[in-house]
């Protein structure tokens, strides 16, 4: 081969990259989208109405699983299956270079016993071993997560049909255990662990819940920075020294050194606390200690929970309530020893990623994209992705038409009843965000 011959080649190699490159930067054909989302429609309908009817608990999502994995081979992508036990990974290669996005949607239902009334509700039931015995549990998609996974599985076929104008690659999680097991690391959190951001690295993350706020069907919410609250339990326990009720000075009273800490505690956020960068609360909900009302106990036990919408804020109130209750014990002659069960982190908003993808939302949604909502003391595991890479959670409302906000019967309710009428619009948006991101658009 002669260098002339050489250049001729290396020269066609350089027009065919760029090429690539600039078509890779053109932008979606929308209306190719929305058609592709109007085609699946009927699929998305069915899909949620089977899982609704069959919902399982936090890793034990097999059925589901089972579907999920089927309909994404079918679809052209490459399926993991078994990860975190039973989470499933789709992964669309468009055989183009460019960023790594994914999506995410949570499996698992709730013990819950339906009350909708629903053809297709739930009449699952499953036994579980207690301390009192064997009872029958039953459960119920009652967070919506059958919602979720249908929607995800729609906008999986709209990319595939979209392949052509995509580059990078599209990766799809569909996640156990949002809802979480008791003592255990939750779904999202052992995604992470497996590398499920790894192997192609994921450059950014998008995700929905619906309900939570009682929007009307349609609605996109959502707001840059802390959308939902981290969640943290703690425990405290004060130790005294145990005497009789009436000679209170011959030990160490640790009622009155809990009490103490309990005021305490609300001064960390009422006094403590800069209230103007974001919202925190503590709550105290249980105090044990003691048996005989004339006998000072030895030890009181007390915990509660911690929501905060920071991270930053959050650290700073473990260290604040881990020194008021040690040190209001130490003054007293007693002992607290504080511990702490790490729930979710504060599922974070992006600002940049956000402020990027408002135009993708408003493109589906128009004027029903609410920009900047006040954040929800509720949680979500979604917030582990957030802490690896860029995230962007928002909410879609699932009011039913006609429904007055205060009727609404909410996520969690046995008489939680999303709107199907909000499907097509989380398939269009779900795939915008992940076509606009990869195209740069």
């Amino acid at each position: 081969m002669n260098i002339r011959h050489l250049r001729k080649l290396t020269l066609a190699a350089v027009m065919c990259s760029q090429t690539a490159a600039v078509l890779a930067q053109q932008p979606v054909d929308h209306a190719l989208l929305d058609a592709a989302a109007v085609r699946v429609l009927p699929d998305v309908v069915n899909w949620r109405r089977d899982l609704h009817a069959h919902p399982e608990l936090a890793f034990q999502e097999q059925r589901t699983s089972d579907i999920v994995a089927t309909e994404l081979r079918r679809m052209g992508y490459e399926v993991s299956r078994g990860v975190a036990e039973t989470g499933v990974i789709g992964l669309l290669n468009t055989g183009r270079p460019g960023p790594v996005v994914a999506l995410r949607a949570d499996m698992d239902g709730l013990p819950v016993a339906e009350d909708t009334g629903l053809p297709f509700a739930s009449r699952q039931r499953i036994k579980q071993n207690t301390t009192q015995g064997t009872t029958e549990v039953a459960l119920m998609h009652a967070c919506g997560h059958d919602m979720h996974v249908a929607m995800l599985l729609g906008a999986a076929r709209v990319l595939a049909d979209l392949r052509g104008q995509l580059s990078g690659n599209v990766k799809l999680v569909f996640q156990p255990a949002e809802e979480g097991v008791p003592n255990e690391p939750n779904g999202a959190e052992r995604m992470v662990k497996a590398g499920v951001l790894d192997n192609p690295k994921v450059d950014a993350i998008f995700g929905l819940h619906v309900g939570i706020t009682p929007q009307p069907t349609g609605t996109i919410s959502l707001r840059a920075r802390g959308l939902m609250a981290g969640s943290d339990t703690f425990d405290i326990l004060v130790k005294g020294r145990q005497t009789h009720g009436a000679l209170p000075w011959n030990g160490v009273d640790p009622v009155v050194v809990t009490a103490q800490i309990v005021l305490g505690l609300q001064a960390i956020v009422s006094r403590q606390t800069n209230l103007t960068l974001a919202p925190a609360v503590i709550t105290v909900g249980t105090l044990q200690g003691g048996h005989r009302a004339n006998i000072v106990p030895g030890e009181v036990k007390m915990s509660g929970t911690i929501r905060s919408f920071d991270p930053a804020m959050r650290d700073q109130i473990l260290a604040q309530v881990k020194r008021t209750a040690e040190n209001l014990a130490l003054a007293s002659g007693a002992k607290a020893e504080v511990s702490f069960d790490a729930g979710y982190p504060v599922t974070w908003n992006d600002p940049a990623l956000t402020a990027k993808m408002l135009p993708s939302l408003r493109r589906v949604a128009g004027a029903a994209v609410l920009a900047d909502i006040p954040p929800t003391t509720t949680s979500e595991d979604f917030s582990y992705y957030g802490q690896r890479v860029p995230s962007m959670l928002f909410f879609l409302g699932v009011n039913p038409p006609g429904t007055a906000p205060a009727d609404w019967a909410p996520n969690h309710s046995p008489r939680f009843n999303p709107d199907e009428g909000a499907l097509l619009t989380g398939v269009r948006t779900l795939a915008s965000l992940a076509a606009d991101y990869l195209t740069g658009n």
